[in-house]
Order: C-alpha cells, then structure tokens, then sequence
C-alpha cells in the first residue's frame, strides 16, 4: 500500500513520539507516510540536561523535523501538561502542583501554561481534568481532579480553558464520561464502574456538559467500562457512549480516544480491525504512542480503515463528517513558533500557584 493511501486517512491519527530529542528514522517515516493530524510530545523527547537556550534549540529542530516529515502546513502539536506528575517539560518551564491546589487559581495558571506551551509550539493541551475526586481510593485520579465536587470542577476548569485558550493553546476536556470514582488505574488494568446513566447524569456527566456548552475543541474518551449501560464494550469502542456525547449531550467537537496501547485496551487493540470499531463508535482521532507500544502499528490500523472503507462497512459520510471536525480544528489551532520567553515571566508564573518538587513521571 502506497504512500497516498495511507495518508488518506491520516486525519484519524495522533502519534506520540519515540523517545529522543531528534526526530528518529522511523518517525520520521511514519510521519511522511501516514501524514497524521498531530503528534504527541513526551518527557524524553526534550534535552533535560541542557541549559534553556540549549534545548530550547534542540526542541525547535524537532518541530520544524516533525513538520517537514508530516507534509502538513497545519498540524497539532500535542502535550500532556496538567501540573503535579504529568510534566514533560524541562525548567525553565514552570512546574505547577496538582490541579486541585491551584483551582482558586485556575484562569492564572492557565494563562501561564498557554503562554509556556505556545512558546513550545504547542497548540493542544491534554488538559483539563473534568473528572471529579469522588473516590479517595483512585489510583489514578486522585489531585489531578480540581475539586470533589461537580460546581468546583466546572468554576476551575472553565476558567482554565478560557485562559489558556487565549494564549494560543486549544484544551482537551479529559476523561468522558468521568474517570473519578474508579478504583483502578487504566494505565495498567481496565477500570469497571458500577453506575447507570441516571446516577452518572446526576454527578460525572456535569462537568463535561458545562465544557461542551463553553464550546471546549476536543474531549478524550476514558478506557472504563460501565457494564450497566454498555455491558460489552469500554467507553473508548461504545457507540452507545459516542451517542451520548453526539446526541444527547449535543456534542459537535473532536473526539479523540486515550491512548490505545494503555493495559486497559492494549490486548483488544491487538486487532487492527478495532480501529474501525473506534470510528463507528464516534471517535475522530486515535492515538498511538511510543511510550505504550510500537507506533509502526499505525499502518496496519490504517490499511484497516482503507479496507473497511472499501468494502462498505465504515460509511464514506461518517468518515467524512469525522475528517471534517478534524480540520476544523487544525484551522483552529494556532500555529505557534518556538521561541524563547524572559526568565522574568518564568519568574512571574512561579508566583501564581504553588510549584510541585518532587519528581515527575513519564507517564500519566
């Protein structure tokens, strides 16, 4: 298969990056082949042993790397940046706490990560967290919620999209339909929540309601299963749950599917043809990073799409409508430059909110 052919679905794409600071051989590749709608930045793609001005240069190679391989005059440049363990960034880069410790701060410290990450040239930022910490056995959530509360989670989080967004950096409200009160972590094994429609209405839908009616550009599905409303598929391959966020939540934005490599889905995932599943159940965009497994899979999830395309059974208007939302939002987002900020507003950031000082992770 052809070059153009995978690229013709490339729009459904977000691939997460192999772990180094230079754009690797085989990104690169995949990159020039797929022509995904983005990528995805982690912790060892920057130089954290260099000095600001040193990987500041370092990561500006990369992006313009990434930019020449993918083809694309516009492209999403993605990151994982909430603040306490899930950090990428080198310092200068300013290392928030947890987002429930900054909450009362929301729209300052949104303001500052915007400003940050654009600088970076990034433009999405897999955040906020609209979950809400309504279990104090999680794993997984825990401070990374705003509050345990839903009025607290949709006061913060709003104001940290509209901040942030200001900036140049689009939010992607995480994770539908509410990861909060699960007491397992999906990174690792796949989390099973005992609720029904009613009950999840009445407290975890409501944060991702308020951000849908703000008009938030992007929501990730959870990798969680609620056996009393869809008792065979997690949320990240439901159509009854891609329903809930079209039809009955009134959802128009991007719909993009955490990670597929996490335990959670990684054994399902082993089948190229749940790709199709993942479209027919409403998701625009799948993503595939290094960190969990080998994005090389990508091409076969691809072929998987072209062949169901081909053959009828993913139809030509679903695709069409799930490209459609995908470059509406590519000519949403900013096409930030790298460039260096004065160490005086790094200075500044660091006063807004509470720093975190103790190690951060790779991934979360």
């Amino acid at each position: 298969m052809t070059r153009a052919d995978l690229s013709a679905v490339g729009d459904h794409f977000l691939i997460g990056l192999r772990p180094t600071p230079r754009l690797d051989a085989a990104d690169r590749a995949l990159l020039s082949d797929l022509r995904p709608a983005g990528v995805i930045l982690y912790k060892s793609n920057f130089l954290h042993d260099r000095s600001y001005p040193q990987w500041l240069e370092s990561h500006a190679r990369l992006i313009e790397a990434v930019r020449a391989a993918t083809g694309r005059e516009r492209l999403l440049i993605a990151i994982d940046h909430e603040g306490g363990r899930v950090c990428r960034t080198p310092p200068p880069i300013t290392r928030f706490t947890y987002a429930a410790r900054w909450a009362a701060q929301a729209a300052a410290v949104g303001r500052a990560m915007g400003r940050e990450l654009a600088s970076l040239g990034v433009n999405l930022n897999f955040a906020p967290v609209l979950d809400i910490h309504s279990n104090p056995d999680n794993p997984v959530i825990g401070a990374r919620a705003f509050a345990s509360s839903g009025e607290q989670v949709i006061e913060a989080s709003l104001a940290f999209v509209a901040a942030m967004q200001a900036e140049g950096v689009l939010a992607c409200g995480k994770h539908f339909p509410g990861h909060g009160d699960t007491d397992r972590d999906s990174h690792r094994e796949l989390p099973v929540l005992q609720q029904d429609l009613a009950a999840l209405g009445a407290r975890e839908l409501r944060p991702f309601a308020a951000a849908i009616g703000a008009g938030i550009p992007m929501i990730m599905t959870a990798h969680i299963l609620l056996p009393q409303i869809d008792p065979d598929d997690p949320v990240t391959l439901s159509r009854r749950f891609g329903q809930l966020l079209r039809e009955q939540l009134g959802y128009q934005g991007v719909i993009v599917s955490d990670d597929i490599g996490m335990h959670a889905v990684s054994r399902i995932f082993e089948d190229p043809q749940q790709a199709v599943r993942l479209l027919q159940a409403g998701t625009d965009l799948m993503m595939v990073c290094a960190h969990w497994t080998d994005t090389e899979r990508s091409r076969a999830f691809a072929r998987a799409l072209l062949d169901a395309q081909g053959r009828g059974t993913l139809a030509a208007n679903a695709m069409a409508h799930a490209s459609a939302r995908v470059r509406a939002l590519l000519e949403r987002a900013p096409q930030n430059a790298v460039r260096p900020l004065l160490l005086e507003e790094f200075a500044q950031h660091q006063r807004v909110a509470a720093q975190f000082a103790d190690e951060t992770v790779e991934v979360i």
